[in-house]
């Protein structure tokens, strides 16, 4: 029986599809219509999306929701990325730095587990970079053009492949988390 990711993101279910293999997981993905709360948490977020999701399909089901958190902002756009790409795109972020010395950044991740009557789990990840001065890479989605991970060989996230993506990802780093326990939990 396959673990519902409750999502409409492909580049999501793609990145998370190939960790979950390794675990001997297999996902199926699945698009929920639900309402997302906004709130200053991404575990708020997340949360509030697998009860209402994993309500909806009456079945164990997880979801992720991630940001991107500059520091010279505050953190901002965190848990209000999705909003602001969809509105000022990266470009529009890159506008809003342009001059800042201290491009530091961090893509921060949340899954959240629920199952029907039982309490709900979450897993959280990060991934420490900086915010470049222009997108770079064809790859991934959202943010991944302007940010260059820190342990990184210099390259945004769409310069490279998922595969390598994946060794630094914030969402995988939530998902190996999760499915090692999900695993255990299933095997006791």
């Amino acid at each position: 029986m396959a673990l519902i990711f409750a999502t409409s993101n492909h580049h999501k279910f793609k990145e998370v599809r190939a960790i979950a293999a390794k675990h001997g997981v297999k996902l199926e993905m699945c698009d929920v219509q639900c309402d997302e709360i906004q709130a200053d948490d991404l575990e708020d977020i997340a949360s509030f999306s697998a009860k209402e999701a994993c309500r909806i399909l009456g079945k164990p089901c997880f979801v992720e929701d991630a940001g991107l958190f500059v520091r010279a902002f505050r953190g901002f756009p965190g848990p209000y990325s999705n909003y602001v790409f969809r509105t000022i795109s990266k470009e529009g972020l890159l506008k809003l730095m342009a001059g800042v010395k201290d491009r530091r950044a961090e893509f921060r991740s949340a899954i959240s587990y629920c199952e029907p009557k039982t309490t709900l789990r979450i897993f959280s990840g990060k991934v420490y970079g900086s915010i470049t001065t222009k997108p770079k890479g064809l790859q991934g989605f959202g943010f991944d053009p302007i940010f260059t991970p820190e342990r990184g060989d210099g390259r945004t996230f769409a310069e490279m492949p998922t595969i390598e993506k994946n060794k630094y990802s914030h969402r995988v780093k939530a998902m190996r988390k999760f499915l090692k326990w999900y695993v255990q939990r299933k095997t006791v």
